[in-house]
């Protein structure tokens, strides 16, 4: 009975012997394996999917405060490596993530459904723009030219976001107070609520509402509640006033028609380092013409320049100038920005808190000089350190952003109406239903 157990044991333990020698064995030809094969040149790299982010650049932000990231979950393999023909130069480096760019706004432009709201009379305050011609012509254009696009939808069920059509222009035009706007706003906003589902659906996350004049910040303002949830389509997007960059959307502020043709590709003609004439209504304008108003390389005017000094005098200027300066005037913007990229001459933006137009998409540092307030005093030195290989990079650079700052009637592919739209297709896209 012991002996047999003894043979057992032993029996058992030649076993475990011979099992972990086989694995000794195998564990050795596995080492010698790889080893042999790390010898071999690698195989092509196939890139795994993975989260492509498209986000704004912190560098080109006039300031500092953290903004959440917009992210699209898509297969980088499934980005083309080359452009199609028929898109050409169109997306180039001036964005942060060309092919992210191209592929989101191709699907955007497949997809996206907006809702507008019909009720309102339409000779008030509703649905139809003020007018679409001088500084504040970037609402007009957006009322207009939402109607005439593929991204209108009659059927709400269908939407992705849902226009508010309040014109805070119409408003000012017609002399309505403030206090009068808010009342006004508020009940229009009431009657949505109560009469369709949509609103209670996400607290107005999926809702919008676009004004370009200053005076509709204020309006919409003491309606907390809309400004709070909805996203704020406004040419005034400043952090110091409660716009919030990842939720509301900058829109450009562009005074047209332009008086004279586009410029651009012409370099050799632009010999005057920097220019800027306007109206002293803020303080960094203020503090921009007294340090440099008689400065013989800055051509630098505290008032804007008379009619009666020649045709046209002030837009002509924009093309001789190789940096034109724009500083921020009673708000963080100006339309002397879209001015500038329209006449070829290289933005300084001289603006604190100020979330440029299309940030999330476009670089503004491949085409613009992007500088704070205090920047004004060093301004000069700052402009002439910049090479002239620099200069032409920005300009040519600039040329290729003009159709984003270019409002059509009908809209035309990438220009502001369709970036505007594509600014709120990402929104949309970070909406929590």
């Amino acid at each position: 009975m012991i002996a047999g157990k003894q043979q057992i044991q032993q029996s058992q333990l030649f076993s475990l012997k011979g099992s972990i020698l086989t694995l000794s064995i195998l564990t050795l030809i596995s080492f010698t394996y790889f080893s042999f094969k790390s010898l071999r040149p690698p195989l092509p790299f196939s890139p795994p999917t993975r989260q492509i982010t498209l986000l704004p650049s912190s560098a080109t932000n006039t300031t500092t405060p953290s903004q959440p990231r917009i992210v699209a979950d898509i297969k980088e393999n499934h980005v083309a490596e080359e452009n199609d023909d028929n898109d050409g130069d169109l997306f180039t480096d001036v964005y942060h993530s060309p092919k992210l760019f191209k592929l989101n706004f191709e699907e955007m432009e497949e997809k996206f459904k907006i809702y507008i709201y019909p009720d309102g009379d339409p000779k008030t305050f509703y649905q139809t723009p003020r007018k679409r011609t001088g500084k504040y012509a970037s609402e007009g254009y957006f009322f207009q030219n939402i109607r005439e696009s593929r991204f209108r939808t009659d059927d709400p069920d269908e939407a992705h976001l849902f226009f508010i059509p309040i014109s805070c222009h119409k408003m000012r035009g017609k002399g309505t107070s403030y206090e009068n706007m808010t009342i006004i706003v508020q009940n229009y906003l009431d009657g949505l609520i109560a009469k369709y589902p949509y609103w209670n659906r996400t607290l107005g996350a999926d809702h919008f509402f676009v004004t370009c004049h200053d005076v509709g910040v204020r309006a919409t303002e003491g309606v907390p509640f809309l400004v709070k949830n909805a996203i704020r389509v406004v040419c005034s997007p400043s952090y110091d006033v409660g716009f919030i960059p990842h939720k509301d959307v900058a829109l450009p502020q562009v005074l047209q028609p332009f008086a004279l043709p586009a410029g651009g590709n012409d370099v050799e003609n632009r010999t005057t380092l920097g220019f800027w004439a306007g109206h002293r209504n803020s303080k960094i304008r203020v503090i921009l013409a007294r340090v440099w108003e008689n400065d013989t390389e800055l051509d630098i005017s505290n008032n804007r320049i008379s009619r009666a000094t020649g045709h046209l005098v002030y837009q002509k200027r924009f093309y001789r100038t190789k940096f034109c300066i724009c500083p921020g005037g009673s708000q963080v913007n100006s339309a002397r920005i879209a001015d500038s990229i329209h006449y070829g001459c290289v933005p300084v933006i001289l603006s604190n808190y100020y979330d440029l137009p299309f940030n999330d998409i476009l670089d503004w540092r491949k085409f613009a000089v992007v500088l704070r307030e205090n920047d004004v005093y060093q301004l000069k030195q700052i402009l002439k350190n910049i090479s002239h290989e620099d200069f032409v990079s920005l300009h040519n650079n600039l040329v290729k952003v003009q159709k984003h700052f270019q409002w059509n009637s009908p809209p035309v592919r990438l220009d502001a109406f369709h970036m505007v739209i594509y600014e709120l297709w990402l929104r949309h896209h970070v909406i929590k239903y």
